[in-house]
């Protein structure tokens, strides 16, 4: 895809910056990564890789700077989130108010005021468990009014992200396809209710979360391994089982962490041509934390290098591979 580079950013990070106490993990680094592209992010151990993965996700706060998801910004410095409170009260309180005035004007001397104030208590309840839960419309509203919280990892899922993880975290016990079935709860309708009552709505969405189940582990090779335990699969198919966990959610970006970490030489060449795959066939974005450079150089559209949290290289494959402030982070520079 030569001209992938120039479609429509899909996320963009600006000026993100990290802080732990005095050390500064991640340094006002700027990213962006256009739409259908594998864009991979490298550097040395220590280089601040991780931490700024973590930061795309809503995993940690950023110190300073913010990142946008398909133009909606999603992750930067919480900002006035002490008058989220208020926002949670003020519903119960305007009910309670209004109790009261009813009360005083002899509306409600036919009816006991605990009724009122039970609502009160319901209100309040309700608004409570509304900021427990933040959906989508909550946040749009807190944004209007100026309070901004970072979106959480399941608000990036339910966005869009997916993201398999640098030391493998699979339900070990539970089988392949019950595994790929826990990435679907983003997408299911079904409530409660349903459940319990085992309607037919119930039943044609199970129905269909198992073809889709199937359909995925087919999709990363793993045809006919659904009954098997997680923990008894070998390890590069543990690997592909985890992204076929993180495709359930129905991404728009995968976010891969190392995904060759372990493989052979013959995996590795497998797992290159699925990610070549998911980005051709299912129109995906991919970013990818990797060490082995030639899986790197081989698959990326473009290569952003970290070094002490800091930006210090990015372009095509050719490009990072010429760049001497490279060669310097991972070899080191020459004796004087």
């Amino acid at each position: 895809m030569s001209g992938v580079l120039d479609n429509p950013p899909i996320l963009v990070a600006r000026a993100v910056t990290r802080r732990f106490g005095g050390l500064v993990a991640v340094s006002a680094v700027d990213f962006t990564i256009p739409e259908h592209s594998i864009v991979s992010l490298i550097g040395p151990n220590g280089a601040g890789k991780t931490t700024f993965f973590n930061v795309l996700l809503g995993v940690i706060d950023p110190s300073d700077g913010e990142v946008e998801f398909l133009g909606r910004r999603m992750v930067a410095k919480p900002e006035r989130i002490a008058y989220e409170s208020l926002v949670w009260v003020l519903p119960a309180v305007v009910l309670g108010l209004a109790a009261a005035a009813l009360g005083f004007t002899g509306l409600l001397i036919d009816r006991p005021l605990g009724i009122a104030g039970f609502g009160v208590l319901i209100v309040l309840m309700a608004s409570l468990l509304l900021g427990i839960i933040r959906p989508l419309w909550y946040q749009k509203r807190l944004a209007r009014i100026g309070i901004f919280r970072s979106a959480r990892p399941n608000d990036m899922v339910e966005a869009g992200v997916g993201r398999t993880f640098q030391n493998i975290r699979l339900f070990k016990n539970m089988t392949a396809i019950e595994n790929v079935l826990v990435g679907m709860h983003v997408g299911l309708k079904s409530n409660l209710l349903s459940a319990m009552g085992n309607t037919k709505k119930m039943q044609r969405e199970e129905a269909a979360a198992l073809e889709r189940a199937n359909e995925l582990l087919t999709l990363v090779g793993l045809m006919g391994k659904g009954n098997e335990a997680a923990r008894n699969l070998p390890y590069g198919d543990q690997r592909r089982l985890e992204i076929a966990r993180a495709l359930a959610a129905n991404p728009k970006l995968l976010l891969l962490d190392e995904p060759a970490a372990g493989m052979n030489p013959k995996e590795t060449q497998n797992l290159v041509a699925l990610i070549s795959q998911l980005r051709d066939e299912l129109g995906l974005t991919i970013l990818l934390i990797e060490h082995d450079m030639k899986l790197v150089m081989g698959i990326s559209d473009r290569i952003t290098v970290l070094d002490h949290g800091e930006k210090i290289a990015e372009g095509t494959p050719e490009e990072v591979r010429k760049d001497p402030r490279v060669i310097e982070a991972y070899l080191g520079a020459p004796a004087a």
